[in-house]
C-alpha cells in the first residue's frame, strides 16, 4: 500500500541534517548468548560513519541493558520484578555502553553515554540541560548514545519506552529524521505474523485513528517494543516536524549488518510524514524565538533564489559575519544589507567562510571533507515577513 497520487514522496535518508536512530534490545542483543552483537554493532557504526562524512549527526537511542545482563545474574525467566529489572540495567549498561564504544572508536569515532528518562524531556529545567549537552556533544563531534534510565525508575518499566524516549530525543534536538530499526519492515494493515493477506504500507502521510488501530501486541523475546509503541513515537515525532521510519534492522542479502545503508537505498519501510502544522510550528521558532550569532550575505542572485523558496548555496554567499557553529541560527542579509531570512547554519563560521562564493561540488576540494551541499537548507530557512 502506497500514498496516494501526489502525496510527497518519502525523505532520503542521506538528506538528513540531523538523525535519530533507535535500536532494540533484540537487535543489539544475541540472546542465544546474552552477549552484544559485535558484528552487527560493528555494521551499523559503519552507517554512521559515512552517514557523518555526508554532514548527518547521529544520535543513537539504544535499548539493550537489561538484556544484557539477565544470563550473567540467573535472570532468565521473562516476567522479572522492577528491583530485578534494575539490577540488571545497572549491569548490563556498563556492557552496553562498553560494546558501542569499542564498536565506534573502530571507525574512529567517539561515543557519548545519556541515560535519561521520559521526566527528563518533560521537566522544562531537565530539558533544556539534555538539549544543551546533546548539542555541544554533537558540536565536539561525539556520537550520544542514549538509553533510559532503568535503575532509578520509580514505576514499572514499560513496554516502549525507549520508542517513545526516541520520538522526544528528536523533538528535544530538532532532528528532522528518526529511525526505528524492528524486526519488521514497516507497519502492516494486520499483523503480518498471524494474518498472510495484510499489507505492508510504505508512507502514513497522516497519523488517523484507522492508522492507529493497526498496532499490535509487542514481539516475543527479549524486545520489549512494539507496533503500538511505534506509533506512539510517530505521533510525536511527527507533529514536531519530525519524519519517522519504521525499518527492518537486519536486512535481507549483503546488507544484513548494513541497515541504514539499507534504508538509504531504499529498503522496504515506512514513512510517517511530518505534520504540516509541525513544520510549520519549527519554522516560527527559527523565526521569532532565536537569537541570531551571525550572518551570511547573500548576491542578489541568491536574494531571489531565497525568495523562490530554494536553499541557500555557498556559491551565493558573500560574506560571513560573527563566530557560530553547525547549526547555530544566522541572519541572511541581501546586496543591500537588509535582513532576507533566518535560520540554521549548516557549517561553523570558520568553514563557512572559507566555501563562501564556491560550487556545492568545490566543497570536499576546499574542506577536505564533504558536507552539506546548502549553507542554509531550505527547510531550515524562514524569509523574514514571508
Amino acid at each position: 500500500m502506497t500514498a496516494p497520487a501526489g502525496m510527497t514522496a518519502p525523505p532520503a535518508l542521506t538528506a538528513a541534517r540531523r538523525l535519530v536512530v533507535k535500536i532494540g534490545s533484540a537487535l543489539v542483543v544475541d540472546p542465544a548468548r546474552g552477549a552484544p552483537r559485535a558484528a552487527w554493532l560493528a555494521g551499523v557504526a559503519a552507517d554512521i560513519t559515512d552517514l557523518r562524512a555526508r554532514g548527518t549527526e547521529v544520535i543513537v537511542v539504544s535499548s539493550g541493558a537489561i538484556a544484557l545482563a539477565r544470563r550473567s545474574l540467573g535472570l532468565t525467566r521473562k516476567r522479572l520484578r522492577l528491583e530485578e529489572k534494575q539490577a540488571a540495567a545497572a549491569v548490563g549498561q556498563i556492557r552496553l555502553a562498553q560494546a558501542w564504544a569499542e564498536a565506534l572508536s573502530a571507525q574512529g569515532l567517539t561515543a557519548a553515554q545519556l541515560l535519561l528518562t521520559l521526566e527528563d524531556t518533560e521537566d522544562r529545567r531537565r530539558y533544556l540541560n539534555a538539549r544543551a549537552t546533546l548539542h555541544t556533544l554533537l558540536a565536539l563531534g561525539a556520537v550520544p548514545v542514549i538509553n533510559e534510565n532503568d535503575t532509578v525508575a520509580t514505576a514499572e518499566i514499560r513496554f516502549g519506552d525507549n520508542d517513545r524516549l526516541a520520538a522526544r530525543v528528536a523533538e528535544m534536538t530538532e532532528a528532522d529524521q528518526l529511525v526505528l530499526l524492528s524486526d519488521i519492515d514497516g507497519l502492516y494493515t494486520a499483523d503480518p505474523r498471524r494474518d498472510p493477506a495484510a499489507a505492508h504500507i510504505s508512507i502514513v502521510p497522516a497519523l488517523t485513528p484507522e492508522i492507529e488501530a493497526m498496532g499490535g501486541e509487542p514481539p516475543p523475546g527479549y524486545s520489549s517494543g512494539g507496533m503500538r509503541t511505534k506509533l506512539v513515537a510517530a505521533r510525536i515525532a511527527t507533529q514536531a516536524g519530525c519524519a519517522m521510519a519504521i525499518a527492518r534492522g537486519q536486512p535481507e542479502g549483503r546488507l544484513a549488518d548494513r541497515p541504514l545503508t539499507a534504508l538509504a537505498e531504499g529498503a522496504r519501510c515506512t514513512w510517517f510524514l511530518p505534520a504540516p502544522e509541525g513544520r510549520s510550528a519549527r519554522k516560527r521558532w527559527i523565526a521569532g524565538a532565536l537569537a541570531p550569532l551571525g550572518a551570511f550575505v547573500v548576491d542578489a542572485g541568491a536574494a531571489r533564489a531565497l525568495g523562490a523558496g530554494r536553499s541557500l548555496l555557498p556559491a551565493g554567499v558573500r560574506a560571513v559575519e560573527g563566530v557560530f557553529e553547525r547549526g547555530d541560527p544566522v541572519l541572511v542579509r541581501g546586496p543591500d544589507g537588509a535582513a532576507l531570512a533566518r535560520g540554521l547554519s549548516a557549517y561553523a563560521s570558520g568553514d563557512a567562510a572559507r566555501i563562501a562564493g564556491h560550487r556545492s561540488d568545490e566543497i570536499e576540494a576546499v574542506l577536505g571533507w564533504r558536507g552539506r551541499d546548502e549553507m542554509i537548507h531550505r527547510d531550515d530557512l524562514v524569509l523574514i515577513g514571508g
